[in-house]
Parts: C-alpha cells; structure tokens; sequence
C-alpha cells in the first residue's frame, strides 16, 4: 500500500497502464516504478494483509 495515498498495488491485477502485467509479484516491480496514483517512489509502499 502506498502509504502516501493510500493505493493498493494487487499483483493478480499488476499495473497494465504503466507496463506492469497482471501476476506480476511485488518482488518483481522495478525500483523506478511509481504509484499511478500520487508519483510516490516504491520505497513508499508497505506492504499490509488483506
């Protein structure tokens, strides 16, 4: 989860928009992504239990 805005990456979802394609695991993001939603860094994210 981004913690500045909240947005929840879901890998079986993946970010198809940015080139990030469903099933793509957390892991396998590359640094210089950013959330589609504020332009945070990945360092941003914590990962949270849904």
């Amino acid at each position: 989860m981004c913690l500045i805005c909240g947005w929840i990456y879901d890998e079986a979802a993946g970010d198809p928009e940015h080139d990030i394609a469903p099933g793509t695991r957390w892991e396998d993001v590359p640094m210089n992504w950013t959330c589609p939603e504020c332009g945070a860094r990945k360092e941003d994210f914590e990962m949270v239990q849904l």
